[in-house]
């Protein structure tokens, strides 16, 4: 059973993923949700941000979509997401993925301005990012490499310590 913590996390990146809403996560709003990032980015649908996103649509909907009806419930997602501890390889491979995305220049760092956009992009505002781009950025260089979001990613899905810095991943908890 998920923890609290994990169970908030997950509600957290739930309600920033269910682009309309409707209390479902479904292709669709994973591709607006990429629009929507495309758009604070200032790029025109840009394809390699789109294939990572799809990308990541296509693992969730295959770990969580129990019933294969296309449209993941956060029991569903929560439920995936108590089992990702077994799935660390898929994990590892989506936080890769996703390094990708957000280093948008493809430059092996992702900067603070990189990261605020992308909580901008999932979260459909503007938000402080400071404090926990921060609070990922062990050694205080202003980039994280992309070692370093992948320790994250991993201590956000599977990590149950609400002092790992990658609870934060996606912004303030």
């Amino acid at each position: 059973m998920a923890s609290d913590l994990q169970r908030k996390k997950a509600s957290v990146v739930f309600t920033a993923m269910d682009v309309n809403g409707d209390g479902f996560l479904e292709r669709a709003d994973f591709e607006a949700l990429t629009e929507r990032w495309a758009r604070i980015r200032g790029e025109d649908g840009s394809t390699r941000l789109r294939e990572i996103m799809m990308r990541w649509w296509d693992a969730l909907s295959a770990t969580a979509d129990e019933n294969s009806d296309q449209r993941i419930t956060q029991e569903e997602m929560l439920a995936a997401v108590e089992n990702l501890g077994a799935m660390l390889d898929l994990v590892t491979a989506t936080a890769e993925s996703m390094f990708e995305a957000v280093d948008e220049d493809g430059d092996g760092r992702v900067t603070a301005a990189e990261y605020a956009r992308m909580i901008q992009a999932w979260t459909g505002r503007e938000a402080p990012t400071d404090l926990a781009f921060a609070r990922l950025d062990l050694n205080g260089d202003g980039e994280l490499r992309r070692s370093e979001f992948v320790t994250h990613w991993v201590e956000f899905w599977v990590g149950d310590d609400g002092e790992e810095p990658g609870t934060h991943l996606f912004g303030e908890a």
